[in-house]
């Protein structure tokens, strides 16, 4: 009756009275698990990775163990988490919650083919779930089957109009036309709407109106909802010139670090600001038949952060940097490679891993994986500017704090461009700088450069790279299924007189904006 009514009270949002009841039922897996349950919910994943491994332990069923595989995910664990995802589909609970745990794992995985039908499964368990019905709409929505995720998200606004995520995916889903969009309805949703879910519904009425060919329009909207949130931040511009100044500092340490067995494997890196055609770059490379795609990991900036043995609260800053570089980069290597194995489908190709944020690691990378091919996407400054700002990134990351203002995305693709100057004279034809213009203006001839330098074999394929498959989960999804196209070429032109701070501050500082 106890561990009955501590999942009634879990259910509820009753911690105090669950955690009472969970206590009462000890020693036995089912109260160490709800103990883990009510830890996770209060932050304190030590404590609930405890609790629930001891009671996968004692029993280890599926439940049990879905709820460890995304505690796993929390702390980076991601092997882990691997191997309790298969025990626990050897074991598939019934319940809808641990049905889209699972789902939400794998996603986390970067794996949204398996979270599929973990999610449908949770949905078809709990049809009035809106959660479960959110994250079924956005796999599908990655998995590129878009009317079903728009179906899906139809269903869930219908029973909840203000629902900010639903509105936001919705809008991304297609480009919508005069006659048909959502503009009127997401008008009403943002004047509803407080805090995250204003930025939200603003940012998809932005995308809406720039669809239909309202931009002014659409850019004074973002600059509205834009302000508001950044004002809620604290950001200060200086936080990332200092971690730009730290690598500068610590650049000869790193370079004169041993390299003690070092890995043969070779990976490809594409870096670069985001929104400068990096997903494109991966989806070209990934219509290969030698190469898989990863996704955007963070097993770099991870593996740097363990060998610095630094118990700061980010993983990247510049104490982190100064202690790394005194470290072996071969363990560095090697830690990155662990790192991305359990993202990995098809072990026997090469694998690309797209975080743009590798720029910051470049150097690092060059010397810990001498196999590796790197590529740096660029894109006009300006265009750069504009399009980090017309795209929502994960908001509760610190990583994208700069993309809130205009002024703020300019001082970061200053600190970007002053690395990439240090790598390409440290390292002098090491990283091929793609221009995202030039992949646009000649498609075929900037996939040969792409090719040869990766060391591989042209394949025609990855001129049809659109019509490939697979999923993409980044803002990029919805362009990259569709053959290269010249849309967002100079489209900064169009805002000019909105941009002319951007573009002064730019030329004082030498950065050429007319490229």
């Amino acid at each position: 009756m106890s561990a009955a009514a501590a999942r009634a009270a879990l259910e509820r949002g009753d911690l105090d009275t669950a955690a009472r009841f969970a206590s009462a039922v000890l020693p036995s897996a089912e109260g160490a698990f709800l103990l883990g349950v009510i830890a996770a919910e209060q932050g304190r994943i030590g404590e609930a990775l405890r609790q629930i491994e001891a009671a996968v332990a004692e029993d280890p069923r599926g439940e049990y163990r879905a709820q460890l595989a995304r505690l796993y995910t929390l702390v980076r664990r991601d092997a882990d988490a691997v191997a309790q995802l298969a025990a626990a589909e050897a074991d598939l609970p019934a319940d809808a919650l641990s049905r889209d745990t699972i789902g939400c794992v794998y996603a986390r995985l970067g794996d949204h083919q398996a979270a599929l039908p973990h999610f449908d499964a949770a949905v078809a368990l709990a049809p009035d779930n809106d959660a479960f019905l959110y994250n079924q709409a956005a796999t599908l929505s990655f998995l590129g089957q878009t009317d079903a995720a728009e179906a899906a998200l139809e269903t869930l606004l219908a029973r909840s109009p203000d629902d900010a995520r639903a509105h936001h995916l919705l809008a991304g889903l297609r480009k919508q036309s005069a006659g048909d969009n959502h503009v009127e309805r997401l008008r009403a949703a943002k004047a509803r709407a407080r805090g995250p879910d204003r930025l939200l519904t603003g940012y998809a009425l932005a995308k809406e109106l720039e669809d239909i060919g309202e931009g002014d329009a659409a850019l004074a909207c973002l600059i509205e909802v834009n302000a508001a949130h950044r004002a809620t931040l604290g950001y200060d511009p200086a936080r990332d010139v200092a971690i730009v100044d730290a690598m500068g500092a610590s650049w000869p340490a790193f370079a004169a670090a041993p390299v003690t067995d070092a890995p043969v494997a070779a990976p490809i890196l594409i870096l670069g600001m985001p929104r400068t055609g990096t997903t494109l770059v991966d989806r070209i490379l990934a219509a290969h038949p030698a190469v898989e795609s990863v996704g955007e990991l963070q097993a770099l900036p991870l593996a740097v952060k363990a060998a610095s043995g630094t118990r700061s609260r980010t993983v990247l800053d510049p104490e982190t940097l100064h202690a790394a570089a005194r470290a072996d980069l071969g363990a560095i290597g090697r830690d990155y490679l662990a790192r991305a194995a359990p993202h990995r489908r098809m072990p026997e190709r090469r694998f690309v891993d797209k975080f743009p944020g590798n720029f910051h690691y470049a150097g690092i990378a060059a010397r810990a994986l001498p196999n590796a091919a790197i590529v740096c996407l660029r894109r006009n400054p300006m265009d750069t500017v504009l399009a980090n700002f017309r795209n929502l990134f994960a908001i509760s990351s610190r990583y994208y704090d700069y993309s809130y203002d205009l002024l703020d995305i300019a001082a970061y693709v200053a600190g970007f461009e002053r690395l990439m100057a240090l790598w390409r004279t440290a390292l002098p034809g090491r990283i091929l700088e793609l221009r995202y213009e030039d992949i646009v203006a000649d498609q075929e001839g900037a996939t040969r450069r792409l090719l040869g330098h990766c060391g591989l074999d042209w394949s025609d394929r990855c001129l049809e790279f659109h019509a490939q498959g697979g999923a993409v989960s980044t803002p990029s999804a919805a362009q990259v299924r569709r053959p290269i196209y010249r849309d967002s070429v100079a489209r900064w032109r169009r805002h000019e007189a909105v941009l002319a701070p951007v573009a002064v501050y730019f030329a004082e500082r030498g950065i050429a904006i007319d490229q």
